[in-house]
This record gives structure tokens, sequence and C-alpha cells, in this order.
């Protein structure tokens, strides 16, 4: 005879109505935010089914889009995802700028693609740290070079409609390449994630999971190589790929790919031409009636944007394409069969953001 409980995970679940509270450590990403599961499990707790219950952290950021002008938008861009801060505010920018026909400057575009490296490793230690402490220094260390750049800690607002707000500073790229040069992969046991949690290559693609998640269930998939910015274009990269689907190949891919982020930031330095790194922007942003989709590769996966305008200054439609919305719904999936206890576990391998589900 089987039962159905709700778990809550993350800060506050205890406040959700939960049955049970499933901890993954107060360096966890999700301690920023709680989501829900709905299990049906056996008498001895072996899940048999599951389904996510999101929408406890929804903010509305798709209609406050509507209400602000192109530059204002940035400014929330960056907020769902705040692991991906840098990554989303490009997202929008590339938008705005293709419906715009603007042409933005080449050492701008070599430094977004830096910069996206950067968030990247960030995200990933992050990720990586309740796992392995020691990637709690390169996290601090990659952070700290990006506040220097952007002056901002969290949310960067370094993207500007035509580039960025302006140029690094001075010596900073000489910093950022000895930092590369300390960068080490954290050492995990991962007796304890083999076997955990499968997500099959069917399932990965059917529900449109991208990423490390993806890429660790054999999906080739990666849209620096396969619809890559312009500086991508010229970068040597192939993607990260396993095919286990378990625990433990996803937290393989989040090393790999710690290393795939040096090495690519390794080429931006190397590559980085002189130059203006924006344009000279009218009073008031206006895109062309029509719409534009665009999509960059955060560090969760696919980050698209939507952007329909009627010839204002506020975009009509602006619809977010979210990773971890899209991967989030996976659970459902590779949970089955897999025991409560072991819960904590499978969640910390499985890289989300509850703002990025609840947008």
């Amino acid at each position: 005879m089987s039962e159905q409980i709700t778990v809550g995970v993350g800060a506050g679940a205890q406040y959700l109505g939960v049955d049970r509270v499933i901890d993954l450590g107060p360096l966890h990403p999700s301690a920023h935010g709680a989501y829900r599961l709905r299990l049906t499990v056996t008498p001895d707790l072996v899940i048999t089914a599951a389904e996510p219950l999101v929408g406890h952290l929804h903010r509305g950021a798709e209609k406050l889009f509507e209400v602000r002008d192109y530059r204002q938008v940035l400014t929330l861009a960056n907020r769902h995802d705040w692991l991906s801060a840098f990554c989303n505010e490009l997202a929008v920018a590339l938008a705005v700028e293709r419906m715009t026909g603007m042409d933005v400057p080449a050492r701008a575009q070599w430094l977004r693609a830096l910069l996206c490296e950067l968030n990247r490793l960030l995200a990933h230690m992050v990720f990586l740290t309740p796992l392995a402490p020691e990637a709690a220094a390169y996290r601090e260390g990659v952070q700290a070079l990006m506040e220097e750049a952007s002056g901002g800690r969290i949310h960067f607002m370094f993207n500007r409609i035509g580039g960025l707000r302006e140029d690094v500073p001075a010596g900073w790229t000489s910093r950022t390449a000895d930092f590369l040069s300390t960068v080490d992969i954290p050492h995990i046991d991962f007796t304890k994630l083999e076997g955990l949690g499968v997500l099959s290559h069917e399932d990965a693609l059917a529900f449109g999971v991208t990423g490390p998640i993806g890429r660790a269930s054999g999906v080739d998939f990666d849209l620096r190589r396969d619809d890559p910015l312009p500086a991508y274009k010229e970068l040597d990269f192939t993607p990260v790929v396993r095919t286990g689907g378990d625990a433990a190949a996803r937290v393989r891919c989040l090393q790999d790919e710690i290393q795939k982020s040096v090495e690519l930031a390794r080429q931006c330095l190397d590559r980085l031409p002189q130059g203006p790194v924006n344009v000279r922007l009218p009073k008031a942003i206006k895109a062309p009636e029509g719409s534009v989709y665009t999509r960059v590769e955060a560090p969760l996966g696919t980050s698209g944007v939507h952007l329909s305008s009627r010839g204002e200054k506020t975009p009509w439609r602006l619809k977010l394409r979210t990773p971890s919305f899209n991967n989030v719904q996976a659970l459902g999936a590779l949970l089955p069969g897999t025991k409560v206890d072991d819960l904590p576990a499978v969640l910390s391998s499985f890289a989300v953001i509850v703002g990025d589900i609840d947008k």
C-alpha cells in the first residue's frame, strides 16, 4: 500500500506545509528559495512517483518587463537565476541588439564570452561546494574578479544594449590569467552518488533538459558550439558529454566543465582585441515592430528570450526560456525507484535555481 508525502527542499521549506524537509546543506544554492516535491512512496519509503510543485517564489518578472524600457529590463534580467546573472543580462541585450540591427564592438564581444565563462566557473563552483568544500576558495576568487570588473557582487549589471557598461579595469586581465592558473578540479567522493537518480537520454530529450544535466545523460547539445556567439565561433571547444545519467555523471560533468571554462577563458584573454566596448545610444531605445528569439548557453543550460515589439520603448512581450524550469520537470522521471533517504544525494547533483523555476 503506497502513500503520498510532500517533501520541501531549501530554506524555509518547513513553512510550506510539507511532511518532510530535505536539507541540502547551508551552502547549496537551493537554500535561497524553497520548492516542493509531491512523492508517492512504498511502506519502506521507496519513491514510486514524483511531481515537482513550483510557483512558491513567483515574482512576475515577465510582466514587470512590459512596463520598463529596454535599459531598465536589464536590471531585472539578471535576478531570476542569481548564479547566472551575466548570462541572463546578455540574452536580453542580444535580443534588443538583433531587433535594432546594432553592431557590437569586437572587444565587447570577446569580453562577453570571457565573462560568460567566468560566470559559468562561479556557478559550478557554488554547486560543487557542498560536495567539495575546497571549491569555496575558487568560488570566492572568481566572484572577486567579477565584482572588480562590474562593481556588483551578485547582480552584475555589466551588460548594456550595444556592449558593456565600461571597459575592465587596468590590470584586470593579468589578475584573471593569474587566477585561472591556480584553478584545480575539486576532489569529490563519488561512491555515494553512483547509480542514483538515473535520467535516461530519452527522458532528457522529452523534457527539454539542457546544460550539464542533459549532457550527463548523453544529450550532445551546447550553444557555444551549436549556435555560437561571434567570439565563440573562433574558439576551440568540444562539449563535455557523458552517458551514465546518474548523480555521479552529473557532478562529473560539472567538474569537467570547470576545466573547459578555464581553457575557454584563457583563449579569450589571448585573443582579446583593443577598442571600444559599447556604442553611443539614442536617448530612448525603440525596437522595431516584430519579434526575435535569442539564446545563450547559461551555466545550467539554454537561457532563451523571445522578444515581441510593437515599435515602442518597452517590450510588448518578453518571454523567458529558463533552464531550471525545464530541468526540474525531469525529477518526475528520475526519482522513481529512489529511496527517500537518498534524496539529498540525488538532489545535490541536480543543479537548479528556484528563482529560475518561478520566473
